[in-house]
């Protein structure tokens, strides 16, 4: 290999060479954007879609074109091929893992399909691979095995230290993937059931020996679809994307974000790093079932969540970038986020979380377009003493709520800390929350609005919040936080009363 000439990763596999024009391309590129970005820019900037570059019909606000689609795959075969059988009670374990396997040699070859047909698939856990479609024809349903020793244990996590329920190692998730480039999980509405129940009881049975395994979990990879389907009754959190990250320098948040879409907009499919788009999913869990998160990016950049319903046991949507000192050490943020469209109850939590396991960064997040009923919480940024990080420019515009206890939440002290080794100094920063285009009807209290002492909570932007059914006594509980309000009825807390300063919340 020619130490003189630095490899890039293409994202259909393998390694290529760019020439030296590309990359005096890329630098003028980044410091030309750099220098025009302002400082007071405000995420999101939306990707152009069109007909030559995404599978989705054109929607100009769509997210889904940050999954840049390749040609077909050339090699396709069924799972009945490797020897399943789609009963609903015979073991097709070896089945996944064998056809997988096999497929893994075309990854460079055109790529490869696996269908499941109609039918009841009982398996364990099986990892994908890259340049990889698993395709759920109408009327397929996997069905996660009953068999703890069919969902092995893996290492926990480095930015958590240790399982999130349970010290030690995790059950690894029913479908799972690690560093792999360009993967479509899809179908015709077929169906993934995680048959979760035998894990909730060990968890309320308080049995539990390691922390339970997700439905879907992928690590490290980049380019990745999830559509058209429907996910029942995951273990524990449903989909789990985590470490799947943008590639370039970190110049800062946004400047990244602008110059990776600069870069697939001039150089194509092939500079399109560390994409995920979750799209048109159906995610259900009974209301009652523990820690059923639907989706939860983890430590992950360039996210797309959109068009999703969602009932669980717990948070819609939560993002996270790690826990503690774990978190901190480790480093990786959750930035560049996009969650519209998505709506969905939850009775114990809230729409859309942000944290609380927030301790590598969270940045640059949009939720737009999100109904909520009969939950706890609409939106909640979730922070603690100990978890150091930041969460910062989140925006969350065009909400609609119905029956829902708390609208908007801010709130500290959970007490949750992954052992004894967590700083009582690292304290998180929280600034730039811009929230508007609100509304609430039978709405249970007031909002709550709780910084931290040591490191209020700033930079908060309240436009056009609309609460109603709050009784006449409603007030707003506020605590170590800052900004400003306009057009919010009732009226908020002191600390967001409308001043001279405003300026800059009131022209966002």
């Amino acid at each position: 290999m020619d130490a003189e000439k630095p490899l890039v990763v293409n994202i259909w596999g393998g390694f290529t060479r760019p020439s030296w024009a590309i990359l005096v391309l890329l630098f003028t590129v980044m410091v030309v954007l750099c220098l025009q970005i302002s400082t007071k820019a405000v995420f999101p900037i939306w990707v152009e879609m069109d007909s030559d570059k995404s599978s989705f019909p054109v929607d100009p606000r769509s997210c889904s074109g940050f999954f840049r689609q390749g040609p077909p795959r050339k090699f396709v075969v069924s799972i009945s091929e490797f020897g399943g059988v789609g009963d609903g009670r015979t073991s097709n374990t070896e089945a996944f893992r064998r056809a997988i396997r096999y497929m893994n040699r075309f990854g460079d070859k055109g790529g490869s399909q696996l269908n499941v047909p109609k039918g009841r698939w009982v398996s364990g856990s099986f990892n994908l691979t890259s340049n990889f479609t698993l395709f759920l024809e109408e009327g397929a349903v996997i069905l996660g095995s009953q068999n703890p020793k069919e969902w092995p244990i893996i290492e926990p996590l480095p930015s958590y230290g240790r399982g999130r329920e349970r010290l030690g190692g995790r059950h690894i998730s029913l479908i799972h993937g690690d560093a792999l480039t360009n993967v479509v999980i899809t179908g015709e509405n077929g169906t993934i059931d995680g048959q979760g129940k035998m894990w909730w009881d060990l968890w309320w049975n308080r049995s539990l020996e390691h922390t339970r395994g997700h439905l879907l979990e992928l690590k490290n990879s980049h380019n990745i679809l999830i559509s058209n389907l429907t996910f029942l009754n995951s273990p524990f959190w449903t989909i789990h994307p985590v470490y799947c990250r943008f590639g370039f320098p970190n110049i800062s948040s946004l400047c990244s974000f602008l110059l990776y879409l600069r870069i697939v907009e001039t150089l194509g499919a092939a500079f399109a790093f560390s994409n995920v788009v979750i799209k048109g999913m159906t995610i259900l869990a009974p209301l009652n079932s523990p820690n059923t998160d639907g989706i939860d990016p983890d430590s992950s950049t360039n996210v797309c969540i959109e068009d999703c319903y969602i009932e669980s046991g717990d948070d819609l949507v939560a993002v996270k970038s790690g826990w503690d000192q774990y978190g901190i050490t480790m480093a990786r943020p959750s930035s560049n986020i996009i969650v519209r469209k998505v709506s969905g109850t939850t009775p114990t939590c809230s729409g859309v979380g942000i944290g609380s396991e927030m301790s590598g960064g969270i940045s640059n997040v949009v939720v737009e377009s999100l109904h909520v009923r009969d939950s706890a919480a609409g939106v909640r940024v979730k922070t603690d003493i100990g978890r150091g990080g930041y969460i910062t420019n989140i925006t969350i515009t065009n909400i609609t709520m119905e029956r829902v206890k708390i609208p908007v939440r801010f709130s500290r002290g959970s007490n949750d800390h992954p052992d004894d080794g967590w700083d009582r100094r690292a304290l998180p920063v929280v600034k730039g929350i811009y929230i508007s285009n609100i509304v609430s009807v039978d709405t249970g209290r007031a909002p709550v609005l709780e910084g931290i002492e040591e490191v209020p909570f700033e930079g908060i932007c309240m436009k056009n919040v609309s609460l109603s059914g709050l009784g006449p006594s409603a007030t707003w509980r506020c605590e170590f936080i800052s900004g400003v309000a306009t057009s919010v009825f009732p009226l908020p807390c002191p600390q967001l009363e409308t001043n001279g300063s405003s300026s800059w919340c009131a022209h966002l």
